[in-house]
């Protein structure tokens, strides 16, 4: 009798603790989300980019103007001021931006991102290995970003192209490009027989967001914005008359713009 009586108590307890587990009150909240917009701007000495203007003078002296600019930023993600990252998937999480393209110009990310502060952001400049794949895309005008295979395949990270006034004073064209490097036994001619190896120029950009605020069911936008100048100076200062107008396959000058890429972009909440 008393085996019985324990027996019933003890399904009794058990029956009282599913019901619990399983009442709404226990249950996990959902999660609250809001979203997030960026908008890309582009700047000159502090002034929007003017296409097709030979009015600017870098560092070096050398009077240039744009013609083209276009490039991808990937990996994009979030650091909550309590928390964990949280990464950017939106399809492959990877954005191109032509600044004669007006739609490439707003990113309106997909995915819902957790309501929260947001203290910090982070994003690679071009596309890491996993991720820069030759026939990814297939349709322009990312198909047009293309890199030559032979130089390494993939895309190209960015292409700026412009004229820059040589000590000549003709004006000649240039491809501020930056992709995969090369080295090369050939350091003269550059033969392509000669690479013996590959290098990943892509880089990582980390910002400070001022207390970014997502809400729940609301867009929060962001401005990210590149200041064109900045590529020219800080650490380095680019003269096109030394590097001339095609750095694709040259390493060293690829390096130089890697490293003046540090400080290229500025954020501002909205």
């Amino acid at each position: 009798m008393k085996n019985k009586l324990f027996i019933c108590i003890l399904v009794l307890i058990i029956f009282s603790n599913c019901k619990k587990e399983n009442t709404p009150e226990t249950q996990n909240p959902a999660i609250e989300t809001g979203k997030l917009k960026i908008e890309f701007t582009h700047t000159v000495e502090n002034q929007t980019l003017q296409l097709n203007s030979n009015i600017y003078v870098n560092e070096a002296g050398n009077h240039y103007q744009l013609t083209d600019l276009m490039y991808f930023i990937s990996d994009v993600k979030l650091r909550p001021r309590n928390g964990v990252v949280f990464p950017i998937d939106d399809l492959t999480a990877i954005h191109y931006v032509d600044v004669k393209i007006l739609s490439t110009l707003t990113w309106n990310i997909y995915d819902p991102i957790p309501s929260g502060i947001y203290d910090s952001i982070s994003f690679i400049f071009g596309l890491n290995e996993q991720k820069n794949q030759s026939n990814t895309f297939v349709n322009p005008p990312e198909s047009n970003m293309a890199w030559p295979d032979i130089l390494g395949g993939g895309y190209h990270y960015m292409m700026m192209n412009g004229k820059w006034v040589d000590l000549q004073g003709t004006l000649k064209p240039f491809n501020f490009h930056l992709g995969i490097g090369q080295i090369y036994t050939d350091t003269i001619n550059y033969d392509v027989n000669t690479i013996t190896s590959f290098v990943q120029n892509y880089f990582k950009v980390t910002l400070p967001l001022s207390a970014l605020q997502i809400n729940k069911d609301n867009t929060t936008t962001i401005k990210l914005n590149m200041a064109i100048d900045s590529w020219f100076k800080t650490p380095h200062n680019w003269d096109f008359n030394n590097w001339g107008g095609n750095v694709m396959q040259n390493q060293h000058a690829l390096q130089t713009i890697k490293e003046n890429g540090f400080d290229i972009f500025s954020i501002e909440n909205r």
